[in-house]
């Protein structure tokens, strides 16, 4: 298969025995039903006296004719269409023909006659056998689909696959006389229903998913769930009415039975796929078929991934004890290298995105802070605020400018179709993705049906594993609440799902660069903990996620072949929070300190339970009549709650806002329109810079003064401007990039008044954060600036954008690494190259100087 399109199909062949041999028999079938019809007719014609026949016999033979009237008119149809080489029309007629067999074995084995039975079996088997042999599918396969299946591997049947596919039909009769026997309303004749249930459960599906997944593309994200759950009702529900032998005593008993049957299917789903991500990976390449893209280049795309909160020794352990045998494979064989980029300050993903995707942090200086200019709250998962983010650092040549796809991001990376991406849902401005995308993902059972259950039980996982952190006493830990349960499940499993179907979607509509963040392991481990088994688990669940897409990749299914590019945005460090180990939250440390009267930060949804409202705020921008509904409804909250965007501080003393990200503090006088010195808070709060530096559980402050920021710690300072130290250095064990990450950050517009970084215990690799996390990230210490970076083995890191450490530095650096890789490709062909756009000055180090 060609790697620059689909091929064009081939002009059709002579039409084959076997089609001629099937429209023959049709016709014969046509014939005997006109035929049977003409004698039922001439029948009641021939009763000229009332007192010949009773009215019921009258009725039966008008019924006669007019069925058989019928069953003609569209057998005379179904020829006619297969003769002209429908293959729906070769789908319809299998599903008749199945239900014939099935009707005839039922009859058959419940006492009727075999001798009678056989010949109609037999010649519906026939019927089958023409209808679906070699020739017959290359007749009525569309060369693209033929492709897709052979690169599947759906037509290698092998005797193994023949015994595996007869498995799988047994245990969906059993799935389906345990469906049967566990719903009160619904009864069955014996196991000859079951399996005349099974059979039918599986053809219904077959002829009515096309329905409802028209239903879900009209009415959008919630005509999907209804699709999804009540369709699948239906669905059942029709299939066991149908069935011969089994009898449904009311709609809602087909309900519950439907959620039953997907349940207990999930399980047999897990034991008949070599990988859990195999049915959802065919379901994604058979849905984007009909759209796949044709190129007008021959170019490489690139699937950048992103682990988020996965460290550099973080991979590097994991590999070593062989839990990761996708990456593993991979660095042995050869085809990929391992390396590591710092993070810089702040290590949070809005800046550590900000920088790859758009190619710029500056003036990002935490998760969340204060704007001076604003006078409120600024939050990078909050859609107008990443929007405005996004405006201030794009050049419009983002890494994804080239008819790239962000997926799952905060930022877009300038890509022009962008799904789950926080930046592209405030205006609409921007292709936020087809109904479709969602309709084709949450309507089959790869999809919600097969993800429900499993986010359940990731839910009980949860709750479990966080009560046996209690009763064992491991320390530290956190509070594993209610709403984090709910998020586990989520991230873990629905959204997880959801970014296999977009990524594999996006690569059948040839995107020439995907960027995906995978938030899994960092929502665990923020909890969990960094190296805890549940946090390791979903990064093993991650590398399962990565052969999935090799695997596609391989089988020369979509229009590119693609490299594959790991990432991270940063890394995560562990220990007891400052709270835990003070019993005092740092806001009210410095409240009680100056006085100050609170002004209440925004909830961090991005690090708690962010990812679950976008994919809410993403469907409900969907061009659908729900997602019409759902943005007027978004609309009105957010206007009802526009003020709380702004908290105003009310009482005596200073506006005070306090922030922790990570073990990174900030705090910020609301009342001052420009950041306060060192001499100003001397003045106006006597002792409070000496009380934080000197506190436990600081290791330094960062603060503006005459000559400059200056860091202080408990026992000297550092000038940050000059290099200069006095008494014991406080940025001592912190890394070479310390000094110029603060120096950098601290003369961005709204950087807090006081900069704080916690103390640091070397000995246990242990921070302290200024929020309730057990893992975080956000300042210095540990692991959580040493981000990964695994890339194809044949492209090297640049010399000229590393630092002296011999590794990229500053998430604007791994930025440009990863535009000349695309430019390598033939990519951004009329874009200023990143020769153009930084000249040939070498690594581009955080600025020392406003």
């Amino acid at each position: 298969m060609s790697r620059a399109g689909a091929p064009a199909a081939p002009e059709r062949i002579a039409r084959p025995g076997p089609v001629v041999a099937l429209v023959a028999l049709t016709w014969l079938s046509a014939f005997a039903a006109i035929a049977a019809s003409a004698l039922a007719i001439v029948a009641l014609a021939a009763i000229t006296d009332p007192g010949d026949a009773t009215g019921d016999d009258r009725a039966t033979l008008m019924a006669a004719a007019i069925v058989t009237g019928v069953a003609a008119a569209a057998l005379v149809a179904l020829a006619i269409a297969l003769w002209r080489g429908s293959n729906t029309a070769r789908v319809l007629l299998t599903a008749v023909l199945a239900f014939r067999i099935v009707q005839d074995l039922y009859v058959a084995s419940t006492g009727g006659n075999w001798a009678a039975a056989a010949p109609s079996i037999i010649g519906a088997a026939l019927n089958l056998a023409l209808a679906w042999s070699p020739k017959a599918n290359a007749w009525f396969q569309p060369e693209r689909e033929r492709q897709l299946a052979d690169a599947l591997g759906l037509e290698r049947h092998t005797v193994r696959w023949r015994l595996k596919r007869a498995a799988e039909l047994a245990v969906q009769a059993l799935v389906v006389w345990a469906t049967i026997g566990l719903t009160p309303g619904i009864s069955s004749d014996g196991w000859a229903a079951a399996l005349g249930a099974a059979v039918s459960v599986a053809i219904v599906t077959w002829l009515l998913r096309p329905l409802w997944l028209k239903v879900a593309s009209r009415f959008g994200w919630a005509g999907a769930l209804v699709a999804a759950l009540l369709g699948n009702a239906v669905t059942v529900g029709v299939a066991l009415w149908i069935a011969p032998g089994v009898d449904v005593s009311s709609p809602g008993w087909a309900l519950i039975a439907s959620w039953i049957f997907a349940a207990l299917m999930t399980l047999v789903t897990w034991l008949f796929t070599a990988s859990s991500y195999d049915y959802l990976l065919v379901h994604a390449a058979r849905m984007s078929l009909d759209d796949a893209a044709q190129p007008a280049d021959d170019a490489e795309g690139v699937l950048f991934i992103q682990l988020d909160g996965v460290s550099a020794p973080l991979l590097e352990q994991e590999i070593r004890a062989g839990n990761l045998p996708t990456i593993t494979r991979w660095l042995r064989s050869g085809t990929h290298a391992r390396t590591e980029w710092s993070a810089g300050i702040p290590s949070t993903t809005p800046a550590s995105q900000s920088g790859i995707l758009q190619g710029s942090a500056v003036g990002i200086p935490m998760f969340r802070w204060w704007d001076r200019e604003l006078g409120r709250f600024m939050a990078a998962n909050q859609p107008n605020d990443a929007a405005d983010i996004e405006a201030r650092t794009s050049s419009g040549f983002g890494l994804l400018a080239d008819d790239g796809v962000s997926i799952s991001n905060l930022f877009s990376g300038d890509a022009a179709r962008s799904y789950l991406t926080v930046s592209g849902l405030r205006s609409g401005d921007r292709q936020v993705g087809a109904s479709r995308s969602y309709a084709h993902f949450f309507t089959h059972p790869a999809g919600l049906a097969r993800a429900v259950p499993r986010t359940i039980g990731e839910m009980l996982k949860e709750v479990w594993q966080a009560r046996r952190q209690e009763w064992r006493g491991v320390e530290p830990r956190v509070h594993r609440g209610a709403d984090y349960v709910a998020l586990r499940g989520v991230t873990n499993v629905l959204l997880r799902d959801l970014n296999v179907a977009l990524v594999i979607e996006a690569m059948m509509d040839g995107a020439k660069s995907i960027y995906v963040d995978f938030v899994d392991y960092d929502e665990i481990a923020h909890h969990a903990g960094v190296t805890r088994p549940e946090s390791l688990a979903s990064l093993y669940g991650l590398d399962t996620v990565l052969r999935t897409f090799e695997q596609f990749i391989a089988r020369g299914i979509a229009p590119r072949d693609y490299r594959i590019v790991l990432v991270s945005d940063h890394g995560q460090s562990q220990g007891a929070t400052f709270l835990q180990r003070y019993g005092i939250s740092l806001e009210d440390f410095v409240r009680e300190r100056t006085g100050g009267r609170a002004v209440t930060a925004p909830r961090d949804e991005a690090e708690d339970g962010g990812p679950a409202r976008l994919l809410v705020r993403q469907l409900a921008e969907q061009d659908s009549v729900t997602g019409r509904v759902a943005r007027r409804a978004m609309r009105r909250r957010d206007d009802a709650g526009g003020e709380e965007d702004s908290p105003v501080a009310s009482g005596d003393g200073p506006g005070l806002a306090v922030v922790g990200s990570g073990n990174l503090g900030g705090v910020w006088f609301t009342d001052s329109p420009t950041q306060l010195t060192l001499a100003d808070l001397e003045e106006q709060h006597p002792g409070l810079i000496e009380s934080l530096a000197t506190h436990p559980g600081v290791a330094f402050v960062v603060v503006q003064a005459g000559t400059g920021p200056v860091a202080i710690g408990p026992r000297g300072l550092h000038r940050l401007a000059t290099g200069e130290v006095e008494g014991e250095d406080p940025l001592e064990g912190f890394g070479p990039h310390a000094r110029r990450d603060f120096l950098h950050v601290s003369h961005f517009p709204s950087a807090p008044d006081i900069y704080l970084n916690s103390a640091y215990d070397a000995s246990l690799d242990e921070v302290m954060a200024f929020e309730e996390l057990v893992g975080c990230h956000g300042g210095l210490g540990g692991w959580q600036t040493r981000a990964l970076l695994v890339h194809p083995a044949d492209w090297s890191v640049d010399a000229d954008l590393v630092a002296e450490d011999g590794h990229l530095h500053t998430a604007e650096n791994l930025h440009r690494q990863l535009v000349r890789w695309l430019e390598g490709l033939g990519h951004r062909a009329g874009m200023p190259s990143d020769a153009e756009r930084h000249g040939a000055a070498a690594v581009e180090e955080p600025a020392e100087s406003p």
